[in-house]
Formats: C-alpha cells, structure tokens, sequence
C-alpha cells in the first residue's frame, strides 16, 4: 500500500511540480489645473501609449549600437585632440625659444623663413583641422534612430505601469525604487534602480493626472533619498517639498501640509507660493477647529482615508481581482482540493493520442477548467511569435452594442491573428485544439496572439456575448463563443496569472501548456462563473495565444441538455 502511494505522488508531481507557479499602454487624462498660489502648476495631454516588449527589446539593441557610435565619435574626438596638442606643444617649444631673444633669433634666415610659412599655411591647416566635424557619422545615426525613439507619451505610459503594479501588487515606493521586485534576483543592478530624479518624475506624473495619493508616495520617496545622501544635480528638497505640501492639501490633510511647507520655508524663506500657502493652511486649521466636528464628518473622513489611492472606477470586484493576482483569496478548499487530479488524457482513444497521450490537469471544478501541459514545442512556438511580432497592434475587444472590435482601456495588449492558412504550424496548432477538445474549429476565430509586456493586464471580463448584447459577433455568424482554448507561450517571473473573480481562482502562466474551459452551458446560455481577467505581468515578458470555438459546427459534438444549466 506504501508502495502505492509513493507512485501515485511521483504521478502527481509529473504533473503538478511546475504548474504552481511590443508595449507600454496607459491612459492619461487631460486637465488644466487651477491657476491658484497653492499649486507647483504642471499640466498633462491625454495620451496613448503603448510599446510592447517585443519592441522594447529592439529599443535596448538600439541603445546599444548608439552606445557603440557614441564611443566611436569619442575616440574620433580623442585622436583629433591629440593631433591639436602634439601641435600645439611643438609650437610651443619654437615659441619659446624664439621669444628668450627675439632678434637673435629672427636673425636667422632659417628661422624667420619657418614663422612665415608656420602662420601662413600651418594655422590654416590647424584651424581646418579644428573645425573638422568629427560627429557626422555619430549625429547621422541619431538622427535616424530617433524616430523610433518613445516619446513623452510613452514615458508617461511607462510611470503609469508602474504605479498601475504598485496598487495591484500592494508595493512600497522602496521596494520598486531598490529594483528588488518580487521574482526577481536579491541583488538589484544599478540599472534596475530608481535614482531622486526618477522618483521625482513619476511623483510629476501622477500630479498631473490628478493622483495626489501617488504624487505624495513618489515625491516623499524622493525626499528621503536626498535625506540618505544622495546626491541630485536636477531635483532639489525644495521642489520636492513644494509637491509634497500641495499634495498632502488636496487629499485634506492640513497639518501635514503645514508640516511640509514650514519644512520648505526653512530651506527657502523667500519663497513666495509657500510663504501664502503658510497663511492659508494655518487660517484653514484654525477655522476647522472652531468648528464642531459631526459623526458624519468623522465617517467621511474615514472613508476618504480609506479609498486614497482609489480610482474613480473603483468596484469591489477590482479589489478581488486584485488580491487573486497576489495569490490572496483563492477558494479552494482541502476538500475541493483533493478532488483535483492529473491524468492521461486521450480524448476516448483518439487514433493521434493512444500511443502519445496528453498530460491533463485539473485546475478547478466547477466550472471546469483544465490545463494541457507540453502542448506545443519550443520550436513551433516561437514561429508563431514570429509571424505575429510584425502585426502586433494594440488588442480590441467586442463593443457590446454593436459588436464591433475596437480599443479598450482596460485591455493593455498588443495582438495580431493568425489564419491556419498562413503557415502549417498555425493550422498544426487549430487541428491539435480540435482533436484535443473535440470541438469543430472550422467556424472558430483565427488565432490571435497578445504580447503583455511589464504592466499590461485586462481587466474583468467575459468571453462571450451576453444577452444584453445582442450584435454581438453577428458579423461573424458562427454563434456566440462556445469555449476558450488560452496557450502560455512564454514563462512569467512573477505576476501576469489569469484569475476568475467569480469563483476565486487563479491559473499561473507556464510555457507550453494550454487551459480551457467552456463559456456557454450546453443548453447556450453564458456560464457568468467565467468571468476573468489578466493580471499585470510584473516581471518578465508574457506571450499567450488564444482560440474562441464558436457554436455552429457544435451542435452533434456538444449537445443539449434538459435544463438551462445541463
């Protein structure tokens, strides 16, 4: 019996021991903040920005070819300098001597032949070579790089990823200034640190999209560096504090206000704005403790306290999506637990996997969700990544009125479909999806591949078309999306899980393997238990590709039942 148990858990852990585990979008909101003393006036554009990894990783190759002609201008600058001064100190030498007795040495025909020809003709080649542009080879290549250079869009989207992971994954200002994310190494690189004035610059950023909650987290991070010594030649305490004071105000905090502006004051006595912030922020204390304090007061305060940070489309299904992408909140019970298997799998003896079959593992129970481990091969999966990374556009989703796809804002992708057609591992990978779920693919959407990079995520969601939407993929005219078949084509260092806010569950990204799971019930109507999301990847690169089965072709391969949840 011993014997039994320890091979069925060598099973288990075949199967379950590595399952436990472009582009920049953001949007930004246009304000034009009030013109008052009280604030450091910084103002923002409403933009777009999306860069996806895959183009990120182009941009560090073009980093480093420009680090290459740079050093190669510099050694072009070095040599022309050394030919300066071998000149100039052989003049040097000449010049003395001739000055120590000028007549005496005029004197001689030689000599004075030498002075003639030196300022005559080798000034001239000294100044040529003085004003010979070494940097034209450098400046050229700039110059040409530059246009696929980010713009201050995108650099705003980048801040904005960042604190977008900060909330979702409840990190301090530290912890993401270190660079010692979660999943990543002990040691953060240099590269990988947040410096003053990087600090200061999302503390900018956020203030300009009239999130004082970040403002005052990034700026005070700011000041604290600078307390700890280190050194900046762009951002001073003064700055930071002028932020620091304002921000704090407007979340209605008026002693620390005060605090921070008689901070500000000590460093800068003339400075104007804080010296009639002082005034306002004392005046407004005084008045607000003549005044008698309700219980309403207090509980609205408390709240306030409670949601700073909050968006204003903040549900309390974000904060469980959230907590599923932190690994908090799963429910999964012992009793659940011990009722989720992994097996071979074969499809009732399907000819393809009756010598070869699937690894197949539970991930939920109901509803049923499973994972395929070692679906696709290393090989066939970066073929896909290749002929999707030139398409790669910024992922829609189904408007629900019209049916139509277009752009969302909380769907923060890149993605680009794939016909079988267009390559035989596309139309390898549809006819393994159909063998494997033993549904027709045939009238199924193309494949699409999607490309998270550091910070992109999609929000809650469904699959499918529900009856509030009645256009929805009528163009399509296949039916609603019966089932979704979801490829990890890529390992995740940390973050980036696929979660369903419903039920509680949480499925890790693991190259190789594939999940699905049906959206409808066999009677048609929408499993509302589906409902999921795509967490922000925190660390690494993420590459899926999905496949939505549609109804028709369904109805002899998934059949009806008695009741509307049979």
């Amino acid at each position: 019996m011993a014997k039994l148990r320890h091979c069925f858990t060598i099973l288990l852990l075949l199967f379950t021991a590595e399952s436990a585990h472009s582009d920049f979008f953001t949007s930004i909101g246009e304000f034009l903040l009030p013109q008052n003393c009280l604030s450091p006036h910084v103002n923002c554009v409403f933009c777009f920005v999306f860069f996806p990894s895959g183009h990120m990783t182009d941009l560090l190759f073009v980093e480093r070819d420009l680090v290459s002609s740079l050093k190669d201008y510099i050694r072009a600058e070095e040599n022309k300098l050394q030919r300066i001064k071998r000149w100039a100190e052989r003049l040097d030498v000449l010049s003395t001597a001739g000055s120590q007795d000028p007549e005496g040495f005029l004197g001689h025909p030689v000599n004075a032949f030498k002075l003639i020809k030196r300022l005559n003709t080798e000034w001239a080649e000294l100044e040529s070579l003085v004003l010979t542009d070494v940097s034209d080879a450098f400046v050229s290549n700039l110059t040409i790089q530059r246009q696929h250079f980010p713009k201050d869009d995108d650099q705003i989207g980048a801040a904005k990823a960042l604190m977008r992971l900060q909330d979702t994954y409840e990190l301090d200002t530290e912890t993401i200034s270190s660079g010692r994310l979660p999943g990543s190494s002990s040691v953060a690189t240099s590269s990988s640190v947040l410096i003053v004035e990087d600090c200061y610059d999302l503390g900018k950023v956020a203030y300009s999209d009239v999130d004082y909650y970040h403002t005052e987290l990034w700026m005070a991070q700011a000041l604290k560096q600078l307390e700890q010594g280190e050194e900046s030649s762009a951002v001073d305490a003064i700055a930071i504090l002028d932020y620091l004071s304002y921000s704090v105000y407007q979340q209605g905090e008026l002693e620390r206000a005060l605090e921070f502006t008689k901070k500000l004051l000590e460093l800068d006595p003339s400075h104007q704005r804080a010296n009639g912030n002082l005034k306002y922020f004392e005046y407004q204390l005084s008045k607000q403790m003549k005044l008698e304090v309700d219980d309403d007061d207090e509980e609205k305060r408390r709240m306030q306290k409670e949601n700073r940070g909050r968006r204003d489309d903040y549900l309390p299904e974000r904060k469980q999506y959230e907590k599923l992408c932190r690994g908090e909140g799963v429910r999964m019970t012992p009793r659940r637990q011990s009722r989720l298997f992994c097996r071979y799998y074969d499809n009732g003896r399907h000819p393809r996997f009756v010598i070869g079959p699937l690894k197949q593992e539970d991930e939920w129970d109901s509803p049923q969700i499973v994972r395929y481990h070692d679906i696709v091969s290393d090989r066939d999966m970066e073929k896909v990544k290749e002929l999707a990374k030139p398409r790669l556009h910024r992922a829609t989703i189904s408007n629900p009125t019209t049916g139509v796809l277009e752009t969302a804002h909380y769907r923060i992708s890149k993605s680009a479909w794939l016909g079988a057609y267009e390559h035989p591992v596309v139309d390898k990978i549809n006819r393994k999806i159909e063998d494997i779920t033993g549904l027709d693919v045939s009238t199924a959407e193309d494949l699409q591949v999607a490309n998270y990079g550091v910070g992109g995520q999609y929000e809650p969601h469904f699959d499918f078309g529900r009856k509030d939407e009645p256009d929805a993929f009528e163009e399509l005219g296949t039916g609603n999306r019966i089932a979704t078949w979801l490829l990890y084509m890529s390992d995740v260092q940390a973050g980036g899980a696929t979660v369903f806010t419903d039920i509680g569950a949480a499925v890790q990204p693991k190259k190789g393997s594939a999940v699905f799971w049906f959206n409808l019930y066999p009677s048609g109507e929408g499993d509302y238990r589906t409902r999921h999301a795509a967490c922000p990847v925190l660390l690494g690169n993420k590459w899926v590709s999905n496949k939505w089965i549609h109804e028709r072709g369904q109805e002899f391969r998934r059949r009806c039942g008695l009741h509307w949840t049979d």
